[in-house]
C-alpha cells in the first residue's frame, strides 16, 4: 500500500491515513491539549506525509515515521499559538477598547515621592559637607562616584585599608547626625 502511495495514488494513501487516524490523533491531542487545535495539527501532519511520502525509505516502520511528523506539526502549532497570544503594544488593542481607557503600568515616582527624595539628597548633601576633607573625599570617590576601594585608594594615593577606615568614620559621623545608619547603597541610590 506504501509503494502504491508513492506512486501517486491517492486511494492507497486515503487507505493509510484511516488507518493510523486514531493513532494520530491521540499524538497530537496529548502535546496539544485542545481538541481543534490537535485537529488542525493532525491535518497538517497527513498533508506533510503526503508531500514527503516519497522521502519514506521503509528504515523505520510506517506509523513510527507518522508519528513523528505528526509530533513536529503538534509542536508547531504549540509556537504558533504562543507567538499568536503575544500582544504587542504597537499593534492594535485586540480588545477593541480606546487606548485612552487602557492603563499602563508607570514607574516613575509620584511627585511627592520625587519631592522627598530631593529634600533627603539635600540633607545628604549638606551632611557630606560637614565631613571632614579626607573622609570627604573618599565618600565622594567610592559612593558618589562609584569607585572601587582599590580604584579610590589608587586615585587618593593610599592604601585600601586607609579607604575602609575613612569610610567607616564617614559612616559613623553621618549616622551621628542622624541622617542615615548605613552610606553604603542608599547614599548611592539618593545621589543619582
Amino acid at each position: 500500500m506504501i509503494a502504491a502511495a508513492k506512486s501517486g495514488g491517492r486511494a492507497p494513501f486515503g487507505e493509510l491515513c484511516e488507518r493510523h487516524m486514531k493513532q494520530v490523533s491521540c499524538v497530537t491531542r496529548r502535546i496539544i491539549r485542545n481538541r481543534e487545535d490537535a485537529e488542525d495539527a493532525a491535518q497538517e501532519c497527513f498533508l506533510n506525509a503526503f508531500v514527503h511520502l516519497t522521502d519514506f525509505d521503509g528504515r523505520s516502520q510506517f506509523a513510527t515515521w507518522l508519528t513523528r511528523i505528526a509530533m513536529n506539526a503538534a509542536l508547531m502549532k504549540l509556537r504558533k499559538n504562543r507567538r499568536a497570544r503575544e500582544v504587542p503594544i504597537d499593534e492594535p488593542n485586540p480588545s477593541f477598547e480606546p487606548v485612552a481607557q487602557r492603563e499602563f503600568r508607570c514607574d516613575a515616582p509620584d511627585p511627592e515621592e520625587t519631592y522627598r527624595l530631593r529634600e533627603r539628597r539635600q540633607i545628604l548633601n549638606a551632611a557630606i559637607l560637614r565631613l571632614r576633607p579626607r573622609v570627604r573625599r573618599v565618600v565622594d570617590l567610592h559612593e558618589l562616584q562609584e569607585h572601587s576601594l582599590s580604584g579610590t585608594a589608587q586615585i587618593l594615593g593610599i592604601s585600601t585599608s586607609a579607604v575602609k577606615a575613612r569610610m567607616f568614620r564617614a559612616r559613623v559621623a553621618l549616622h551621628r547626625m542622624s541622617l542615615l545608619k548605613s552610606v553604603g547603597r542608599s547614599v548611592r541610590a539618593d545621589a543619582k
